[in-house]
């Protein structure tokens, strides 16, 4: 999957123009970036959800608005940032919907489909809630029910905006834990936008650094976190060390020049106004 020339936008406004990006095949990609710097924008586009106003999404090496909607379906998944159930909707159910693009008039619900949402279900956690309203969730196990639709799909090529919106760190790990496996042991490509450099770091392979709708830099995590990309894509000045648990990079900001004293002074003036 790759984009040549991408200029993107909403309703008039242009987020980002003449992008070219690249996502390795069997790949772990994380997208970061500051708040509203186009991460999301580049995700819709290379999902079909977001047409460009220029340049082209390559799938497979045909532009992905030739295919039909049914065989993009079949060749990547989207976890989007919000999604909505219909009311009254049962776990078990909207996982199945998953499996809405490989049927059609000649296939229709198998064994094999029953399988897949058995395995997506059991994967993200969720097969206890099968009988349970999505929306009597909390926002934690309505997010693994979403991963869990988008693994149920079983296509080669998943991309996930933020997926880790609302989980604690514990489903946080869980969740990219398992992206990691379906990398390692499937033919899977990944895509995933992420805000926490720890994570992206630890575990993507690849990683497309942003800001102000530009690639700023793109490549192998060790490529990426410096102190000179983390100054230029979030304003930052950090050191890179090394991540104890993987021996990766791990990116410590630092305190602004003065701002340690100026707090240690507040902290004292707080005890001397308490005592």
């Amino acid at each position: 999957m790759s984009g040549r020339g991408l200029s993107l936008g909403y309703d008039g406004r242009q987020i980002s123009v003449a992008l070219d990006v690249v996502i390795p095949p069997g790949s772990f990609t994380a997208i970061i970036g500051p708040n509203a710097c186009g991460k999301s924008t580049l995700l819709r586009a290379l999902s079909r959800l977001l047409k460009p106003t220029a340049g082209e999404v390559f799938l497979d090496g045909r532009d992905i608005h030739g295919y039909k909607t049914r065989d993009v379906a079949r060749r990547l998944a989207l976890l989007p940032q919000q999604s909505s159930a219909p009311d009254g909707i049962t776990v078990a159910d909207l996982v199945a919907r998953g499996r809405f693009p490989h049927q059609g008039l000649l296939r229709q619900w198998s064994e094999d489909d029953k399988a897949k949402v058995a395995d997506a279900m059991a994967a993200t956690g969720v097969t206890d809630l099968a009988e349970r309203a999505v929306g009597e969730l909390s926002g934690g196990q309505r997010q693994r029910v979403w991963l869990a639709l988008a693994l149920a799909q079983d296509t080669p090529i998943l991309l996930l905006d933020e997926p880790t919106t609302f989980l604690d760190i514990a489903h946080q790990l869980d969740v990219l834990r398992l992206c990691r496996r379906l990398h390692r042991t499937g033919d899977y490509t990944l895509v995933t936008v992420l805000h926490d450099l720890a994570l992206a770091f630890r575990f993507a392979d690849h990683v497309i650094a942003m800001r102000d709708g530009k690639i700023v830099a793109q490549g192998p995590p060790r490529e990426i976190a410096t102190p000179e990309i983390m100054r230029e894509v979030y304003g930052i000045e950090s050191v890179v060390i090394e991540d104890p648990a993987t021996g990766g990079p791990l990116v410590v900001p630092l305190e602004p020049e003065g701002e340690t004293e100026s707090l240690s002074i507040v902290r004292h003036d707080a005890v001397e106004v308490t005592a």
